[in-house]
């Protein structure tokens, strides 16, 4: 048992050292942040094992939990404005990344498309992308109180059953990334909705790229 925790310890220990002895300036932020190939290097083991997929069910657990775990809830009027500090936030950080800011309601919505999320037929993140990812993570870590889904989606080039799985590998990339920026995993639920939900026409170059992309939703936690 002691040689095991040693082991563990000095394993933690040489991590820590190699993340702090790679850093880099955000120039969207303007902060300290691990460089990208430390990231890169550590991303699938500081992922959520916690993520999992969306559904109804899964959105009340979740819910339930992170009220449970002290995360807390928002109430009244107090619920438009934490969303409104925190998506003006979101754009000012994110102006010039290629990732739009959208606000439904008390829901904000980011769309990334897959032209710089992604090398194509791949789920593995573009490393030019971990410093805007390093942005959004600052932000849903200061504004706590919600839940973030993060969905993906395709064009309809090849087999249908083929985009569903490349649909839900590239959100799973995304949510563990967040996870790794110390979002708490148990906020995190993926979808994949392959070909399904275009937002424009498949019969186009532009049409295809646009339709490659993962969004993420920004929902408050309410209390009932």
């Amino acid at each position: 048992m002691k040689k095991t925790m040693t082991r563990w310890f000095a394993l933690a220990l040489c991590a820590q050292f190699a993340l702090s002895a790679c850093t880099t300036i955000n120039p969207y932020t303007q902060e300290k942040q691990v460089s990208k190939a430390a990231i890169g290097a550590g991303v699938g083991a500081l992922g959520g094992a916690a993520i999992g997929l969306i559904t109804a069910k899964s959105k009340d657990r979740q819910r339930n939990a992170l009220i449970g775990a002290g995360v807390g809830a928002l109430a009244g009027g107090g619920v438009g404005y934490y969303m409104d500090v925190q998506e003006a936030k979101l754009r000012q950080r994110l102006g010039n990344s290629g990732v739009s800011v959208t606000r439904v309601g008390d829901q904000i919505m980011l769309n990334m498309p897959g032209n710089v999320t992604f090398r194509t037929d791949s789920s593995d993140i573009s490393a030019d992308f971990y410093e805007v990812l390093n942005s959004v993570a600052i932000v849903l870590n200061e504004y706590n109180k919600t839940t973030i889904d993060v969905i993906g989606h395709t064009d309809d080039v090849g087999a249908e059953s083929y985009n569903q799985q490349l649909s839900e590998r590239r959100a799973r990339s995304v949510a563990e990334y967040l996870a790794g920026q110390k979002v708490l995993p148990e906020r995190l639920l993926i979808a994949g909705r392959g070909e399904t939900q275009p937002i424009a026409s498949n019969s186009t170059p532009e049409g295809r790229s646009a339709n490659r992309r993962v969004t993420i939703q920004i929902s408050p936690i309410v209390q009932n």
